[in-house]
This record gives structure tokens, C-alpha cells and sequence, in this order.
């Protein structure tokens, strides 16, 4: 597996690559470019077995010193792997080697995985409220 990363929006095989694991994983849910080219200080941090995407966790700075950890997700196909811990290892040793000093992030209840890895990564809950689709949402944040 080889893990990497792109500041700013990656090729175009990559984007696609994440589009389409983005689909998969969030219902259906499409992942517009145009999404991304607005968002400061982009980071797509993936993971390629051979020429497959089986991972990504994208981010973006929220304001001064502060990150967002945005999106992420891996093929099911890969899962059980460890492949979101070190993608969410390589995201922090970047943001931080940024110069960023905390990183925040949503998680979602019925998402109980991500939400146990965030904890085990040193997240702390926050703040929790009730997004405009009425779905229960979770932020999390941790120093660097």
C-alpha cells in the first residue's frame, strides 16, 4: 500500500479515483470539483494499492492555525486494514508540520467507527447539534 499526498486538488485520475470511492461510501453522494477548489489550504491524503484507490481522507484550513479533517473514507474491499489510521496519521503529520495547531472534525452516530478511531486519535467531543437535513452530528477536535 502506499500512502501520499496532494495539496490542492490531485490528478486527474486520483480526483476521479476519490470521486468515485466518495459515492460509494456516502450513499450515492456526489463530490463536485467545484466543492473543492473553494476550499483553503486543500490536503488529499490517499491510499493506492497499486494502481486502485483504497483509501482518502481530504481537509482544508478552517481559519489561522486551525483544520478541518473534511471527508474521508476506504473501499470495502480494503476495510479491516488499518488504512484509515494511517491515513488519519499522515493527515495529522502534515497539518502539523504545517503549523497548524488543532484539527476538528464531524462524525455522524451511526458512523461508530470512525467516531471510535477519532477518540482513539485523541479527539475530544465538543459540541454536538442537528444538521439541516435533521441528521445528529458530532464535532470532535484535538491539539496538535
Amino acid at each position: 500500500m502506499n500512502y501520499t499526498y496532494f495539496k490542492g486538488i490531485p490528478n486527474k485520475e486520483i480526483l476521479i479515483g476519490i470521486q468515485d470511492l466518495h459515492k460509494h461510501v456516502f450513499e450515492g453522494e456526489e463530490l463536485e470539483v467545484s466543492e473543492l477548489k473553494v476550499k483553503r489550504q486543500l490536503l488529499c491524503c490517499v491510499a493506492i494499492d497499486n494502481a486502485r484507490l483504497a483509501g482518502f481522507k481530504l481537509g482544508y484550513e478552517m481559519e489561522e492555525g486551525k483544520f478541518y479533517s473534511w471527508l474521508g473514507g476506504v473501499h470495502p474491499d480494503y476495510r479491516g486494514q488499518g488504512i484509515a489510521s494511517h491515513l488519519m496519521e499522515l493527515q495529522h503529520k502534515v497539518v502539523q508540520e504545517r503549523g497548524y495547531k488543532t484539527i476538528r472534525t464531524i462524525g455522524r452516530n451511526h458512523r461508530r467507527a470512525m467516531l471510535i478511531l477519532n477518540i482513539k486519535y485523541g479527539f475530544n467531543v465538543i459540541e454536538t447539534f442537528i444538521s439541516k437535513k435533521g441528521t445528529h452530528k458530532i464535532i470532535l477536535e484535538k491539539d496538535l
